[in-house]
């Protein structure tokens, strides 16, 4: 609770609205009602009015202060549709399928964020990736600068000398399976952007591998050595000051005596906060290894280099998961634009939105 007690408090000089489309889910019920209780600001559910009240009932959660929106019978639902609709007609959508697609909480989800009636999103619990992410890239989308989308796992352990205190920034764990050298590159860049963001410290991003250095020979290395060179260098362009590293394993990316013995000139290992996986297995396995071995407490998938905060959580989520990602989207809504200072902020159906 070290570092999710700091993001609460953030988060409490600086309420925030956060929806959640899976309102009748009771670990979101739950989580909802904390974040309220907590003064964190004010939680949105997403769903079916009178099934949410008896499963509150039966779960004895008050939703008072809590508001329910149902998208099917939404005042806003007519609005949404035209401008979804605005958006993706282009792609062949028909007014009665982006009037279908709204009723769905996901999509209308998606779509108070973008309009600004919610500031970020939480989804995931009994949803697979694909129903999170589809409506989000189509309706919020990336950021103007088309940077990669991906997600990033934070992970707070009780060894308190490992990462940042106890603290690591994990990814990609959901969103590209197989990266380029430019994608690699990208969630290298805009996942130590949110390490900065949430910590205010100087990130140390280990490009993981199966290979120290030159250890060991494969294309794959390659991949990594070129992606840590261009992270390095997309930082200094916008003067960002972080380290990147790699090829790097992950013993020598988080040990001392390792990192010593392996590379000891380097700024990164053996003290790294940020830790990048070549591709989307090896983030995933090892994301919930950590959560499930180490005993970690997990807070993700958070969404980068989207238009608006937002995250897909596991389906395994515990309302105490749920309720931290809910309070790291809103803190990061606090200030987002600080994430990705260039961008440029448009609503759907507007050019920058609609590409």
């Amino acid at each position: 609770m070290r570092f999710i007690g700091t993001i609460i408090e953030k988060l409490q000089r600086h309420p925030k609205r956060v929806v959640f489309p899976e309102g009748d889910e009771p670990r979101v019920l739950q989580a909802a009602r904390q974040f309220h209780a907590l003064r964190l600001g004010a939680p949105i559910l997403l769903g079916d009015r009178t099934r949410i009240k008896e499963i509150a009932a039966d779960l004895n959660i008050s939703l008072e202060s809590i508001r329910v929106i149902n998208p099917a019978d939404s005042e806003e639902l007519d609005n949404f549709a035209r401008r979804f609709y605005a958006l993706r007609r282009a792609k062949g959508l028909k007014e009665i399928e982006a009037r279908e697609a709204m009723r769905q909480p996901n999509y209308f989800g998606a779509m108070m964020v973008a309009m600004h009636q919610a500031d970020g999103l939480v989804s995931g619990v009994h949803h697979f990736t694909g129903s999170v992410l589809r409506p989000l890239f189509q309706i919020i989308k990336v950021m103007p600068q088309k940077v990669t989308a991906s997600s990033c796992m934070i992970m707070e352990i009780e060894d308190t000398r490992i990462g940042e205190k106890g603290v690591m920034f994990m990814a990609d764990c959901g969103v590209v399976p197989d990266p380029t050298v430019e994608q690699l590159a990208e969630i290298a860049l805009t996942t130590a952007q949110l390490a900065y963001h949430l910590l205010s410290v100087r990130p140390r991003v280990a490009l993981l591998s199966f290979s120290t250095k030159g250890s060991a020979t494969h294309h794959s290395i390659g991949k990594v050595q070129a992606a840590t060179a261009l992270a390095q260098q997309k930082a200094e362009q916008i003067q960002f000051q972080a380290d990147f590293d790699g090829e790097l394993q992950v013993d020598a990316a988080l040990v001392p005596e390792i990192a010593e013995l392996k590379c000891p000139e380097s700024r990164v290992a053996g003290k790294a906060n940020v830790l990048i996986f070549p591709d989307l297995n090896s983030g995933n396995i090892a994301s919930k290894l950590v959560r499930l071995v180490g005993h970690a407490n997990a807070y993700g998938n958070v969404l980068l280099g989207l238009d608006r905060p937002a995250a897909d959580v596991s389906r395994g989520s515990n309302a105490h998961d749920i309720l931290g990602v809910a309070a790291i989207v809103g803190a990061q809504a606090v200030n987002y634009h600080q994430l990705y200072p260039a961008a440029t902020q448009s609503l759907p159906g507007e050019p920058a939105s609609a590409s």
